[in-house]
């Protein structure tokens, strides 16, 4: 197993370790529900140096971005960055990405720790024009700080103004004396917070420092486990679970990230036109548990029908969990688009028994 910059620091801290995507990762800390409460009151910080870094330069980086990626970089400011999709050519998904862009010759892709391979071949075997790609995965340490306190934590410790630091924009400078550091106002928690690009040998110095002023305001380290809860309470998609190489972003509820009207052909523009034109067969939904259970990956979803004994089989569970924040337990899965309505009841099979869940709006978690 592949191991982080951080990885002593976690075992300094008591992280309970376990394989993610072929690396050796914290999987809590204090306890999935206690870290998730602080993040959503105050803030936790993440190690989430797994994730990979493709970096696109030449006169042509941009066109090749926006040929592989469904978003518009082009309407990009330099130092700002966009959520977007890689498509594959069936109109599944490679992967989901944060496009960041230094200009127009420069540009970067953030990818899924487990996809880095997967999506490095397929990047390097459908690039386009003059440009160099390069896989920068083990040149940077990323740490994430999310949370209401996020800003006031980090202050102190870079010359970068968060306060002038838009959402999804991002700006070079020091962070706790070490340079060359990358600050991006993004996160998948659905607090305000940061990630912090740097060499991985200064990944360390960083995270202790942060530590160190960030735990007089409540900041604690924050595990897989609550990364999990955070994101599926916001209805983030998780590639592996709501989104893979067969979900098209149109059942997937992510048409918002695909921009028909860019300029230029991009990957799977055509199958994408028709899909849209026709509408998916089937949606994700976000659901919340009526009867008593917690939902799971995997877990059959059944028509609910009052007048009838039986049931049809129409689905399965994508992400489920007892929500932290709203003390139900929640989930996310397919169905057909006949049964998507919110209000909708559907039946999860929670082992062996069928439990009622209602079809509700997301995200599920909603700040006051």
């Amino acid at each position: 197993m592949k191991r982080t910059p951080l990885y002593n620091d976690h075992i300094k801290l008591k992280g309970k370790m376990v394989e993610f995507g072929g690396w050796e990762m914290p999987v809590l800390y204090s306890g999935v529900i206690d870290e998730h409460n602080t993040v959503r009151t105050s803030a936790g910080l993440f190690d989430v140096s797994h994730m990979g870094e493709f970096d696109f330069s030449g006169p042509d980086a941009l066109e090749c971005v926006q040929y592989l990626t469904t978003n518009d970089a082009s309407k990009l400011a330099d130092g700002q960055a966009v959520y977007s999709l890689l498509p594959n050519d069936r109109g599944g998904l490679v992967d989901d990405v944060i496009v960041y862009r230094f200009n127009s010759q420069h540009l970067m892709l953030v990818v899924n720790a487990a996809n880095i391979d997967k999506d490095w071949a397929w990047v390097m075997s459908h690039k386009k024009g003059n440009v160099t790609v390069t896989n920068k995965s083990d040149n940077f340490g990323l740490i994430a700080l999310q949370g209401p306190k996020a800003a006031e934590i980090l202050r102190p410790l870079t010359d970068i103004n968060l306060d002038t630091l838009k959402l999804f924009h991002f700006a070079s400078g020091k962070v706790a004396g070490k340079p060359n550091c990358i600050v991006a106002r993004t996160g998948y928690t659905g607090e305000d917070g940061f990630e912090i690009f740097s060499g991985p040998s200064d990944a360390s110095d960083i995270w202790s420092s942060l530590i160190e002023t960030g735990r007089p305001r409540g900041l604690k380290p924050i595990g897989l486990g609550a990364r999990d809860t955070l994101r599926l309470e916001m209805r983030y998609s998780l590639y592996g679970h709501e989104i893979n190489d067969e979900t098209n972003p149109f059942e997937a509820g992510l048409s918002w990230v695909v921009k028909m009207d860019k300029p230029g052909d991009f990957m799977s523009k055509e199958i994408f036109e028709k899909i849209k034109a026709e509408g998916p067969k089937r949606k994700c939904v976000g659901f919340r548990m009526v009867d008593q259970g917690i939902p799971r990956e995997g877990y059959k979803i059944f028509t609910h029908d009052a007048q009838r004994n039986t049931h049809d089989e129409i689905g399965r569970v994508c992400s489920g969990t007892m929500s932290p924040s709203l003390q139900k337990a929640i989930g996310t899965g397919y169905v057909p688009v006949a049964v998507s309505q919110i209000g909708s009841k559907i039946l999860i099979d929670i082992r062996g028994n069928k439990r009622l869940a209602e079809i509700v709006d997301t995200p599920f978690y909603k700040k006051r």
